[in-house]
This record gives structure tokens, sequence and C-alpha cells, in this order.
């Protein structure tokens, strides 16, 4: 099944957590929580533990992202967790992962697997879809 939506970003909240011990590289490391809200065949909020090595002048660096999902894929109401990460030279993305995980599914999407993406459009919008199953 393929469930499609796009998403806005609600918080972006940096914290002070930091790699111990500090190692200096020419990219600093850093840890946020977000909040997104999901529109479309996908609907519902996600709270996100966001890690990466980012220069925010050039777009350069690489994140890791774990969202904890509620809502609905399709009308199947539940929460599950799904990983993703991506490398970006500013204009693009590259080296992407996204997962669900495995045994994170509750209600209707208990027993949830599959993977999926993300994608920015020119004017900014952003985009999510699952390729998912259901045992």
């Amino acid at each position: 099944m393929r469930a499609t939506g796009t998403f806005t970003v609600k918080a972006f909240v940096p914290t002070e957590l930091k790699p111990e011990p500090a190692v200096a590289t020419g990219l600093p490391v850093g840890v946020a929580t977000m909040e997104k809200q999901f529109e479309g065949d996908v609907v519902g909020r996600s709270a996100t533990l966001f890690t990466a090595a980012y220069d925010q002048s050039t777009g350069v660096g690489t994140y890791v992202a774990m969202e904890s999902f509620e809502g609905s894929l399709q009308g199947r109401e539940g929460a599950f967790n799904f990983v993703h990460s991506a490398t970006t030279s500013g204009s693009d993305r590259t080296a992407e992962f996204f997962t669900i995980v495995p045994s994170s599914g509750t209600g209707e999407l208990a027993g949830i697997t599959g993977g999926g993406g993300l994608a920015v459009d020119v004017d900014g919008t952003h985009r999510i879809w699952f390729e998912y199953g259901l045992d």
C-alpha cells in the first residue's frame, strides 16, 4: 500500500545535548526536537529526535531523525515509529534512508512494515510517502 501526504514543521527546538567527549570536526553536531503536522493520506502528528552535522550557511550536511507518528494512514488509526536520514550538498538529497521500525505499530497500524521517503519541492512544500504492509 502507498500513502502520501504533506507536512509542516510546527516546532524545531535545538537542545544543549552535545556528543561527549567533545571532538572538533569541520561541521558541528547538534540535537533538536521537532513537531510535525501531516495532511493527505497521512493525517496526524509526529514527535521527532533530530541529530545533524550541518552547516546552516551552506546547507551542507547529514541528518538522522527518529519519529514517533500518531494518526492515520489511509484512514487506519494508530501510531508507529519511523527513521530517516539523508545527506545534502545544499541543493540535493543523497544517501537517503527511510524505514518503519518493526514491531512499533499500534491500533489499526499494528504489524506495520515497510519504508518510504521525503522530498522538498522547489516551493518549499514538504512531502512524505509510506510504502507499507500490515500483518
